[in-house]
């Protein structure tokens, strides 16, 4: 049976038979002995995602150690709000922080001070924390919630949007105007847009614009557009 250890981009954890590509944890051990989670989804507030090999280390997952989380990709990981490892992934936490520092002013942080900073930014109580940002001015590897598709997220890629699934990104539509839900941290999508670029899935790259039929296509833009603008007219 699948371990609850898959994040989604709102950084609930699910179990699915589906691998991801990417590994991380929150800060220490919080699964009980029996391989199953309690209330708790953090041990601390050092999030973070890694590389699945590193080393040649094997690990038991869900054994005597930290709780082992997985990702579809980086663009999942930032949207739950993990950043990337200082030790097995020490090249691109270094890029990672020089462009925080200038994306958001100051010097280069410490990871404690980026981990302050994002824990505040990704939960609200022990929910996800969103916030409201105008899609035309988002970069590339931003996620996105709609309104009437609560349970839905959707990957900034280009002029397009991609709809996230726990295999890979499965449908590309149009990058349409107006405010939506961001699931991002503010200080990661200050990052993506001064100019790191995340690790994407595959699929991200592979999935066509699938042609629509006559007529079909405007509707589904209108459909969007007016989600959009419920998100607006919500504020």
């Amino acid at each position: 049976m699948a371990l609850q250890n898959r994040v989604d981009p709102f950084g609930e954890l699910i179990a699915t038979p589906a691998r991801g590509t990417l590994f991380g944890n929150r800060g220490g051990r919080f699964h009980r002995d029996d391989r199953t989670l309690g209330r708790r989804r953090w041990a601390s507030r050092q999030w973070i995602c890694c590389v699945l090999q590193f080393k040649g280390r094997q690990r038991a997952v869900w054994g005597p150690g930290y709780t082992e989380l997985f990702f579809l990709d980086e663009v999942t990981a930032f949207a739950a709000g993990h950043r990337p490892c200082f030790e097995c992934r020490r090249a691109d936490a270094k890029e990672f922080a020089e462009t925080w520092a200038r994306a958001n002013g100051g010097k280069i942080p410490h990871a404690p001070e980026m981990d302050a900073v994002l824990q505040r930014e990704r939960l609200d109580g022990r929910g996800k924390r969103m916030h409201e940002m105008r899609v035309e001015d988002l970069p590339d590897g931003v996620m996105l919630a709609l309104d009437g598709e609560a349970a839905s997220a959707f990957a900034v890629r280009g002029s397009h949007l991609l709809r996230w699934s726990v295999r890979g990104y499965v449908e590309k539509t149009a990058r349409l105007r107006g405010t939506a839900k961001v699931l991002t941290p503010a200080s990661i999508v200050a990052v993506l847009a001064a100019g790191y670029r995340p690790r994407w899935h595959p699929s991200a790259q592979l999935l066509p614009l699938v042609p629509a039929k006559a007529g079909t296509q405007d509707r589904e833009k209108k459909e969007l557009d007016s989600r959009l603008r419920g998100n607006e007219r919500n504020r």
